[in-house]
């Protein structure tokens, strides 16, 4: 008996191929919003550390003055809060702001981590308190 090898078939049919083309486009559509929001919520981190290395060091500077820092400075200037030793880098993603008194401050940073119109907001106080005010990955 002879095989006849014009016969056999190799390949895939084009109505295999689009049921691939159909299952990886589900997969992304399900994948990609994902790590848009994981993306967005590793970036706020760089604020979460960044607000309790303001809320440490201010306690340490109200320890040494009986006071907290920069009073009355309500934007970083040069790119830090020099009174209480914290810098903020060039590449910074947030925008921080600090207020204090003698016996209060708050600082906030303020982000939009995925070009929408909702700013991402964060705050820390002579608490410790460190809050969402406007969660942008959530948006």
């Amino acid at each position: 008996m002879v095989l006849n090898k014009l016969n056999s078939k190799k390949g895939f049919t084009l109505i295999e191929l689009m049921i691939v083309v159909v299952i990886i486009g589900i997969l992304a559509a399900l994948a990609i919003p994902r790590f848009m929001t994981a993306s967005t919520r590793a970036k706020q981190s760089e604020a979460k550390q960044l607000l309790k290395q303001v809320y440490t060091m201010q306690h340490s500077y109200r320890q040494a003055n009986a006071t907290y820092g920069d009073g009355g400075v309500t934007a970083a200037s040069n790119g830090s809060f020099p009174q209480i030793g914290v810098e903020i880098m060039n590449s910074a993603l947030y925008t921080y702001v600090m207020v204090s008194a003698a016996n209060t401050f708050t600082c906030t940073a303020t982000a939009n981590l995925d070009d929408d119109a909702t700013n991402d907001v964060w705050t820390v106080n002579q608490l410790g308190t460190l809050t969402n005010t406007t969660n942008d990955a959530a948006a």
